[in-house]
């Protein structure tokens, strides 16, 4: 039987020899991280506020084990061409909305601008995750290979700046208007002709004349990208009260991409949800009153109340094509009644 020194002797030689053994373990070179493309709708200027916050911060976040590259408009491919060019793996990651990127689900229409949908920002979160659209965009997109659907989240209202004043619908006919796939379809009942450019093409078409003018934002970026240096009058009557955007992966590369990865970066994109909500809030506001770049122009109410009306035989003849479009359809009206009902702040009116 050993003595209690013994039995300590024997044991620090042991414990020696394992760290010997650890010291003289091979060097073992780190994984490389993570290498990500990611492109966004927005422009560089108008990058700066609803996307590269948020990349920035997962990069750092990230601490090496992943990093993503950022893309801004037509960068690598072409808007419309965001939504093939991530399913085949040519990007990784896509912020944008369904419509103007061309993607192929039955809710697309309903992406970016779709008339008189919403009348605040809060309202895309809250349709969205209170309210079933999230469980429906997951069904949709769960029906495309290789594309996953990750959040939705609210932008700007949809206004129009243009060359010339809009007092009132008269004004719109035959205007050449810059704007979305879906809100252009709206908008040609009321005269004007949606035109589709690269974004980065839009200030200088106006410049030429071959536009008319805008409706694809609020006041905010009309300021921020430099629209309101081109167009001098904004119309204070909006047919959304917010563009709904997404976040979207490569469905293979996603999966590939530890969970504590995949969480953070779902923290980033709420982090960008987030900064929008208060940024354009603050933004609109502000500019209407102190601007100086802009003059507001206003069609009387009475007489936009008959664009709400076109938009209701709208969101008929849409509901009219039946599966998720009626689905959603039926959301939006019966979120609408609520808000209406719970009155303000919520509605007024």
């Amino acid at each position: 039987m050993q003595n209690r020194r013994q039995f300590l002797t024997k044991a620090g030689l042991a414990t020696a020899a394992a760290g010997s053994a650890t010291l003289a373990a091979p060097y073992v070179k780190a994984q490389s991280p993570i290498r990500w493309r990611m492109q966004t709708y927005a422009g560089p200027a108008l990058a700066e506020h609803v996307v590269v916050p948020a990349i920035d911060a997962f990069n750092k976040a990230a601490n090496g084990e992943m990093e993503i590259e950022l893309y801004f408009a037509d960068q690598l491919v072409p808007t419309g061409e965001l939504f093939r060019a991530m399913q085949n793996g040519t990007i990784d990651a896509v912020q944008s909305d369904d419509d103007s990127m061309a993607a192929p689900v039955d809710v697309s229409v309903f992406g970016g601008y779709f008339p008189f949908a919403t009348r605040y920002s809060l309202d895309v979160p809250a349709l969205f995750y209170k309210h079933g659209l999230a469980e429906i965009w997951q069904e949709a997109y769960g029906e495309v290979e290789n594309v996953t659907w990750l959040s939705a989240g609210a932008w700007d209202p949809c206004h129009f700046n243009t060359k010339d004043p809009i007092n009132s619908l008269a004004d719109l006919e035959g205007k050449r208007v810059f704007t979305f796939p879906t809100a252009g379809r709206f908008l040609s009942r009321f005269g004007v002709v949606p035109v589709t450019l690269p974004w980065e093409d839009v200030e200088v078409a106006v410049q030429t004349g071959e536009l008319d003018g805008i409706a694809w934002s609020g006041i905010t970026e009309d300021y921020t990208v430099g629209w309101a240096d081109v167009t001098p009058y904004f119309l204070t009557n909006n047919i959304c009260g917010a563009w709904i955007g997404h976040f979207f992966a490569n469905s293979e590369r996603w999966n590939e991409v530890p969970e504590h990865l995949q969480t953070l970066f779902r923290l980033a994109t709420d982090s960008s949800h987030y900064y929008r909500q208060h940024w354009y809030w603050a933004g609109e506001a502000d500019l209407r009153v102190n601007g100086e770049k802009m003059q507001l122009t206003t069609i009387p109410d009475a007489e936009w109340e008959t664009v709400e009306a076109e938009a209701e035989k709208f969101w008929d003849e849409i509901a009219a094509e039946g599966g998720r479009r009626e689905r959603v359809v039926e959301i939006l009206r019966n979120y609408r009644a609520l808000m209406r009902e719970a009155g303000p702040p919520y509605r007024y009116g």
